[in-house]
């Protein structure tokens, strides 16, 4: 019979001082934007402070109901129908750096491929439940593979191919916890080989920026630029950093220092010994996470919690790899420390629905 339990402290904790520090981070990566250039660092934090507020209060009010209340078919159903919406509004929204990532009301912009990432986690853990007994053919797997390849194309199509993949990734790690067969994954995967190499080919800023990863050197002034600076930012931290607001590479080398980088000015500013804190809090929260999953009294507490915390964690992971130089560039924020208010929001509801799934046990 399921229990009550307190909530997790520890992931909590872990959220929390990645939230905290995501902030100062945050403040320190736009300062030197000040008010008249093309981007205002002091426009950047209010915004965030803005998205950090209603954030805390989504969490906080994602741990006053019973999580099993998504669980229902018509609930997921609706949350995957609303992303798709959402999806499909971005795209015929007037483009931003040609692309179609963001639909704006007024002064507020909202990334439907984030909430996306959540209704997928969402819809995946009804259906996989729902399906627990049948899972063995590909008939069985038609509906859900066919939700994923549609927001995967339609994320596909903004274009952000890295969230694409990211998407189909958390999916299939989701189907393997549900209990999907391994001859399933090599089939499919086999069948999504051609699909890949036909998007990195179908746009030659991808090509370019696999050569780019390859030998950044070779393009230090073009597609390279980004990566050799970003790495030149987290080596010249040293074991402690420069110190809190003493970067230098933020000022004019390293791109979106307050986006997609913020990490190189993690390494330089809180040097080696920080950037590890910050990599270890991030697999904190993955422990917790799938701690909360194990002990979940049902399959789809097991698979939200799992899927939210790979989710957060991954993204994480993609986006420290680029900083680092272990993978190509991709425009995928760095949880809790990108600048970027969908963003933010969605990680800490994600945050409470694990928190929620936690206080539940058989």
């Amino acid at each position: 019979m399921a229990k009550k339990l307190a909530t997790d402290r520890v992931l909590l904790g872990a959220a929390a001082i990645l939230f905290g520090t995501g902030l100062l981070m945050l403040w320190s990566a736009s300062q030197p934007f000040s008010e008249g250039s093309r981007v205002s660092g002091e426009a950047i934090m209010a915004r965030q402070f803005f998205w950090a507020v209603l954030g805390v209060a989504v969490m906080l009010a994602s741990l006053r109901f019973d999580y099993r209340v998504l669980k229902s078919r018509t609930v997921a159903f609706s949350i995957l129908g609303v992303a798709m919406l959402l999806l499909l509004g971005a795209l015929a929204s007037p483009s931003v750096n040609e692309t179609n990532r963001w639909i704006r009301l007024g002064g507020v912009s909202f990334q439907p491929s984030e909430f996306a990432k959540l209704a997928i986690v969402v819809f995946l853990a009804s259906e996989f439940e729902r399906r627990a007994r049948s899972l063995s053919t590909f008939r069985d797997l038609m509906a859900p593979a066919f939700s994923v390849g549609v927001v995967a194309l339609l994320v596909y199509l903004e274009p952000d191919f890295g969230s694409s993949i990211h998407i189909a990734l958390v999916a299939g790690a989701m189907a393997f916890l549900a209990g999907v067969p391994l001859r399933m994954f090599v089939v499919g995967g086999l069948a999504l080989l051609p699909i890949l190499a036909i998007g990195v080919a179908s746009a030659s800023y991808r090509l370019d920026r696999i050569l780019a990863f390859l030998d950044p050197w070779a393009q230090r002034q073009g597609t390279g630029y980004q990566l050799i600076q970003s790495v030149i930012a987290v080596g010249s931290g040293g074991p402690l950093g420069r110190g809190f607001m003493k970067g230098e590479q933020k000022t004019s080398f390293l791109p979106y220092p307050y986006s997609d980088f913020i990490f190189g000015v993690v390494g330089e500013e809180l040097g080696f010994v920080g950037a590890v804190i910050i990599v270890g809090l991030f697999l904190v929260l993955l422990w917790r996470g799938l701690r909360a999953a194990q002990r979940a009294p049902d399959l789809f507490g097991r698979l939200l919690a799992a899927g939210l915390s790979m989710t957060i964690v991954s993204q994480a992971f993609i986006n420290m790899s680029v900083v680092l130089g272990l993978s190509p560039t991709k425009g995928i924020p760095l949880p809790f420390f990108s600048a970027g208010g969908t963003s933010l929001v969605l990680c800490l509801l994600s945050v409470g629905l694990v928190l929620n799934v936690s206080q539940h046990t058989d």
